[in-house]
């Protein structure tokens, strides 16, 4: 498969779209690709800068692990520690024996006027102890991750990122235009040439990590893109308000009020009825009388690893089960959907994919880097010297020749899935035809 860009009178302006892109957002770029990759290992970074968030399984007599005391003991600790802090809590069960229990407060009275500052308390599981008290935004790791999100900007930021999120997509489609080589120069295309000097080395690496990063960082553009604005995706599939952070609909207890509430370990027993052998993640305290425990479980197939879509809502009076949410009966729109938080975190691939986003989170900075400097020595700002990595030659073809394998290889797959994708054009077709007529129904299209 050749395609001719070289001869193509349109490359000319296809360069200049790529270089004011990069000339106008690769620096933003480049910061919400590096806190990205710093976010993909949020957790691991911050229970580093704070040791005490790392809690030593203690062990009985016999040598066994202790289990945990039980939940209502552990929210206990905590109303103990916070008196006068009504309304709901969250308690997320950590995913390792080393972690605390991390309870939630969405709104407290000290960051209330904040966009988002819920208050985070840290109990250690083993003896229902308050190891830490702190508010979101104020801790290092998560001000790193507002800053990933919405460049510390609240709403704005927020919407911002999205736009981002495309212009980057944008970004990446023009820069495989120009990248794609002409017939009989594809091993040339995979090439980094060291001994002619910084900048045609520049120009060499920002080609080949801009072709071999352009996949992934097209995923995590649009998921990203797609996070800021959920409302566009579950629109155009049909889909119900079930992205990332959805709490799901305002589920009521119905039953009469009485001086035997249901407690929270009896709460996640019964939810687990329909699902016995899911994982607890998270369960939400009722708020007033008519308040309902809200447990999130995860099964055995959810990609979701911290916030899985499978909900059990329990009446706190009489203890029935008053709706579930069971991520097996969703339709493949909704399901979707629901896969765009863990696609973008990496957490859908688990250990190998949270590193290949690590990673690819880094490419971002090296393109616009290497980019810049090529931008800086056309104008004469910057000009160019010779590299010396003659005791390191032997190791650079080596890694060369495994990056040209590689490419080659990504470079056939690319082809195949092109032509697949004429294939299933068809269909396609048929799908946003019938996508098209449901956004033409939609009561918002008709407003006048």
């Amino acid at each position: 498969m050749h395609i001719p860009t070289r001869q193509l009178p349109a490359r000319a302006a296809w360069l200049k779209i790529h270089l004011y892109l990069a000339l106008t957002g690769g620096f933003f770029f480049a910061l919400i690709g590096l806190s990205g990759s710093l976010s993909v290992y949020r957790e691991e970074l911050d229970e580093l800068l704070n040791p005490q968030l790392l809690i030593k399984a203690p062990q009985d007599p016999s040598g066994h692990d202790l289990k945990y005391p039980s939940l209502d003991n552990i929210m206990a600790a905590v109303q103990a520690a916070h008196p006068k802090r009504y309304g709901a809590w969250t308690l997320e069960m950590p995913q390792s024996p080393e972690r605390a229990v991390t309870v939630w407060y969405e709104k407290p009275q000290e960051t209330y006027f904040e966009y988002y500052a819920p208050l985070m308390v840290s109990v250690n599981p083993y003896t229902a102890e308050v190891v830490a008290n702190r508010y979101w935004g104020q801790t290092a790791m998560t001000w790193l991750l507002d800053l990933h999100t919405q460049l510390r900007l609240d709403r704005l930021g927020w919407n911002l990122v999205g736009l981002l999120g495309g212009l980057l997509m944008i970004s990446i489609g023009t820069g495989l235009y120009l990248w794609w080589p002409a017939k009989g120069q594809y091993r040339q295309a995979f090439s980094i040439r060291h001994n002619a000097g910084m900048i045609r080395f520049a120009v060499d690496v920002h080609r080949l990590v801009g072709f071999l990063s352009a996949v992934t960082l097209l995923l995590l553009a649009f998921t990203g893109l797609q996070l800021s604005y959920p409302k566009a995706l579950e629109t155009l599939l049909g889909s119900p308000d079930v992205g990332h952070g959805n709490s799901g609909p305002a589920i009521l207890s119905t039953a009469r009020p009485n001086n035997r509430p249901v407690r929270l370990e009896e709460a996640e027993f019964i939810a687990r009825g329909p699902f016995p052998h899911a994982a607890l993640r998270r369960i939400t305290t009722p708020v007033g009388d008519t308040g309902t425990y809200r447990v999130n479980l995860r099964q055995g197939g959810e990609i979701n690893q911290k916030h899985p879509m499978t909900m059990v809502w329990i009446d706190r009076w009489s203890g029935h089960i008053k709706e579930v949410r069971d991520p097996g009966a969703f339709s493949w729109g909704t399901t979707l959907t629901t896969w765009m938080w863990p696609l973008h975190t990496g957490e859908a691939f688990g250990a190998t994919g949270r590193l290949l986003w690590f990673i690819t989170g880094l490419c971002p900075a090296l393109l616009y880097i290497s980019g810049l400097l090529r931008w800086l020595h056309r104008h004469g700002m910057v000009h160019d010297r010779p590299i010396q990595l003659s005791a390191l030659r032997p190791a650079i073809q080596n890694f060369q020749k495994q990056l040209c394998r590689i490419g080659l290889t990504l470079l056939k797959l690319l082809v195949r899935l092109a032509k697949k994708a004429g294939q299933y054009a068809p269909v396609v077709k048929a799908k946003a035809l019938l996508w098209l007529r449901r956004i033409q129904q939609h009561p918002i299209a008709n407003r006048k």
